[in-house]
């Protein structure tokens, strides 16, 4: 009997977690945008800051894991290899 529930033995997969956190990133850009250009004052300055720093933060993230994941024996590409194997 296998250990973990159905989607934390799909997110033990690289290109899984890749293509979340690539999903997050992309939300968080969206965001800064948006609060950027439709929310206004000190308020949408703050959030577009804080949607910027998220995203920026999550970046980092992803290229620390893709470079401990590159000693490995994986046959991850990329996510755009990611997505184009998963449609």
């Amino acid at each position: 009997m296998a250990v973990g529930t159905r989607l934390s033995l799909q997110l033990a997969d690289f290109g899984t977690r890749s293509l979340v956190t690539h999903a997050l990133m992309a939300l968080g850009f969206v965001g800064a945008v948006v609060s950027g250009l439709f929310v206004e004052g000190q308020l949408g300055i703050v959030s577009m800051a804080a949607f910027i720093n998220f995203t920026a933060g999550l970046w980092i993230c992803q290229s620390i894991h893709s470079l401990g994941n590159a000693a490995t024996e994986d046959e991850y590409q990329g996510v755009l290899k990611e997505l184009l194997n998963r449609v």
